[in-house]
Parts: structure tokens; sequence; C-alpha cells
């Protein structure tokens, strides 16, 4: 990666011996740092930078971030090859992934993607591809559903989805018929039975939904 100029960052295992070590140093070490982020509960953290080597890394100099005063019990620890950018901006930035790993976790959580047995090979990069693709199919779903646009993806599915259905096939279409449910109005409203759509792998047959 730095070779192609890549930077990264990312958090690194509180282990023992890296507690111990971040208990030696006298408070007069950890330097304060203010975060420009309006509304932050915790905006100034103290922070001890340092350039660090490991061995699966190679001979090059990682940059590690000792960050306390974030709200948490223990210092949090930032590994990165970034070694230009200030301590106060690779927080925020860490801080900022940290709102995007919490929104995926969310579905991670409901899918169970990362939960399946060990017998199902499933390699990290397509996890995470698969769990991108279905937040984003969640929240299309959501934003046609008036008074969920803004629901959880397992409140979708519990609300709308968790259900038996009837399958019918036929040589033109795959009608999935939808029993009677409280909520059926606002999937009707979506204009969702009014669409035809067209899978690949169906022989030409198109979905069709029947809810009453």
């Amino acid at each position: 990666m730095n070779a192609r100029g890549i930077t990264f960052i990312t958090l690194r295992r509180r282990t023992p011996a890296l507690l111990r070590e971040m208990a030696l140093p006298p408070r007069g070490a950890w330097r304060t740092v203010h975060l420009d982020v309006p509304h932050r509960l915790y905006q100034t953290p103290k922070v001890i930078d340092q350039r660090v080597q490991l061995r699966p890394y190679g001979p090059e100099p990682l940059r590690q971030l000792f960050i306390k005063d974030l709200g948490h019990e223990q210092p949090t620890v930032l590994l990165t090859n970034d070694l230009r950018a200030t301590p106060a901006a690779l927080v925020i930035r860490y801080a900022r992934r940290m709102l995007i790993e919490n929104g995926l976790a969310d579905v991670v959580n409901f899918l169970h993607l990362d939960a399946l047995s060990s017998a199902v090979a499933l390699n990290v990069s397509f996890d995470v591809l698969l769990t991108t693709i279905a937040t984003g199919l969640y929240r299309l779903l959501a934003l046609k559903l008036r008074g969920f646009e803004r629901a959880q993806p397992r409140q979708i599915w519990r609300r709308f989805l968790k259900r038996p259905a009837h399958v019918r096939v036929t040589a033109t279409e795959v009608v999935v018929e939808l029993p009677r449910r409280a909520h059926n109005p606002i999937l009707i409203a979506s204009g969702l039975p009014d669409e035809r759509t067209a899978v690949p792998w169906w022989n030409g047959r198109r979905l069709r939904l029947e809810i009453p």
C-alpha cells in the first residue's frame, strides 16, 4: 500500500502487554488535542503519538496513537501509515469510519452474514459486499413505505417480510401471494404490486406480488 500511496487507519488490539505499555508514560507525556467536531461529547482527548515497527508489516515504520478520554474505559490504539496528518485529523477520520461501521453493524447483526456455519467459506470482502448491498436494498424498500422511511432493517423484516407466502410459477412469471396482514395497505400504496421485475436467471419470467 505504501508503494501505491494508499494510507490506512485501523484499531490495534489492546493486549495485556500493550495495556502495560500504555500505563508507563507519565501524565505529562499525554498531549491534549482539540477535535473540531460540533456537538461531540468528548472533544479534548489526550494522545501519545509514536513510531513503531511491527514484524508482520515489514521494515517500514508505522504510526501508533494511544488515545484516552474518548469515553472508553481503556485507551484506544490506532495504527496508520499516514505519517503526515495531525493526531486530531486521524482521530476525527476514524470516528467517521466508526459511524459507517456502526451502520453496517446493525445489518450484519440482523442478516447474520458473519455468523454462518464454519462449513460455509465466506470471504471477508464478499461478506462486506453482501452486507452493503443488503443495506441499500432495505433502505430503498423503506423509502417506499409510508411512515417507515427511517426504519431499521430488522423492523422492515418483522413488519413486512417475515411472513409465509404462496408461490405460483407459470410460464411467464413467478407470483408471490402474500397473506392478509395489518401493514398490507402500506405495501399496496408503495406500488410494489404494480411492478413486474425481470430476473435474468428465471428464463424470462418476471416477479409479481399479489397483496390482498
